[in-house]
């Protein structure tokens, strides 16, 4: 399908919208110049899941197949002929599962690289430095050289009690985390050796949820383990501090750099939708917030000295060293993924089928986008547009100022 515009958003009004709002419908130009470029929108034949990836010029979105779009005038650049039930973009490659198949394909062109056939349906796939690290349902978990295929090593007896992407194996560097035989272990990405692990229980321990990792800059990683939050260390193994909780973790921990007075440490949010501010180094909270029940199994967002949390259908901003709620914002429905921020602006989507952009620092609604479904995944904000998939079958690239209006500055 060629790309089309997008159906009008509601920017607040003003006196120079309805002109932009009427170019905004008019059929998209291939950008002559940096600033003429306009949104798009591109239909797809099939259903459309998961967050856009955008890397470099193209932006790769997952269908029944997957599909390369110009970031500038949303033209399909290719589609390939497989599904991609996991998909993961690294080192100029797609690397993608159907399910018994793993496949990596040029990201540039989608000619083939490698393809294999898995022993069991793969349910999770991830990518770093070279790496492709899957989960299999029954519990086996491999490392694959990503530039050819080659098998680098494989273990079975993996939990199985949470065959979901969140709850697969996560590589991050050179090192793997999986949950096995009760405990957490840290694998060398290579080759599979066990470096350490921990006991961290088993499905019932963890309150049958799935253990969530967060490896951080400081050297540790912090992992949500039913009501429990562990700091160890990634190099030795050894745990610095636990705090506990009195409801269970959905989401993993984030982490933010630098010390508590300028917002710094570990932030998380439980079921229930308390919001926790615990000190990096010692574990202790500095500070919890009630918001209000969340399903949601994303992290909470820190940026700028802010805390954004999606709660049942609200947003909520609290300041990152305080606690000190700023500001909530209710939408028509469930919240959708993670919010993205971006240049003083905050993203998000809706089981509403409305994409929101508030201002970050007092809520104020900028501008919002009604499609034809539930947004899909997250946004992605890059160099001033903001790009989104719906259920309609579209994927949609706007301008972060005012949505669908046009006229952006280079």
């Amino acid at each position: 399908t060629e790309p089309g515009p997008p159906p009008g958003s509601r920017p607040l009004p003003g006196p120079a919208q309805a002109p932009e709002a009427q170019r905004a419908h008019q059929a998209p130009q291939a950008p002559e110049a940096p600033g003429h470029w306009r949104p798009w929108r591109f239909r797809m034949s099939n259903d459309v899941w998961g967050t856009p990836v955008v890397d470099g010029d193209l932006l790769y979105v997952t269908s029944f197949e997957v599909h390369a779009l110009d970031t500038a005038s949303g033209r399909r650049q290719f589609k390939t002929r497989d599904v991609a039930w996991s998909m993961a973009v690294a080192g100029g490659r797609i690397h993608a599962s159907d399910g018994p198949t793993l496949y990596a394909l040029d990201a540039l062109d989608g000619s083939e690289r490698w393809r294999l056939h898995t022993d069991a349906w793969v349910y999770s796939l991830q990518v770093d430095r070279g790496t492709v690290v899957t989960g299999t349902r029954g519990g086996g978990v491999q490392g694959w050289e990503a530039s050819n295929g080659a098998k680098l090593w494989e273990i079975t007896g993996a939990q199985t009690d949470f065959e979901t992407p969140e709850g697969g194996p996560a590589v991050h560097g050179d090192t793997v985390y999986v949950w096995r035989d009760a405990r957490l272990q840290a694998l060398d990405a290579r080759t599979g050796v066990e470096r350490w692990s921990y006991p961290v229980g088993d499905a019932a321990s963890c309150a049958q949820v799935p253990v969530r990792v967060a490896p951080a800059e400081d050297g540790c990683v912090y992992v949500a383990a039913g009501t429990r939050v562990l700091c160890v260390d990634i190099a030795s193994g050894h745990v610095r501090w636990h705090f506990e909780a009195p409801a269970v973790f959905l989401a993993p921990p984030a982490f933010a750099p630098g010390p508590a007075v300028t917002g710094g440490g570990v932030y998380l949010a439980d079921h229930l939708g308390t919001v926790y501010a615990l000190d990096a180094t010692t574990g202790k909270d500095r500070w919890r917030i009630a918001t209000e029940p969340r399903q949601s199994t994303e992290p909470v967002l820190v940026a700028a000295g802010n805390v954004h949390v999606g709660s049942g259908s609200a947003l909520y901003t609290l300041d990152a060293v305080t606690g000190t709620p700023k500001w909530r914002f209710a939408a028509g429905g469930e919240l959708i993924g993670t919010p993205v921020v971006a240049d003083g602006r905050v993203h998000f989507g809706s089981a509403d089928h409305v994409l929101y952009t508030l201002d970050a620092t007092g809520g104020q609604l900028r501008w919002k986008l009604a499609t034809g479904g539930e947004i899909t995944g997250s946004p992605v904000a890059r160099n001033g547009v903001v790009y989104a998939c719906s259920k309609d079958r579209c994927v949609y690239a706007l301008d972060a100022v005012k949505g669908t209006a046009t006229n952006r500055g280079a």
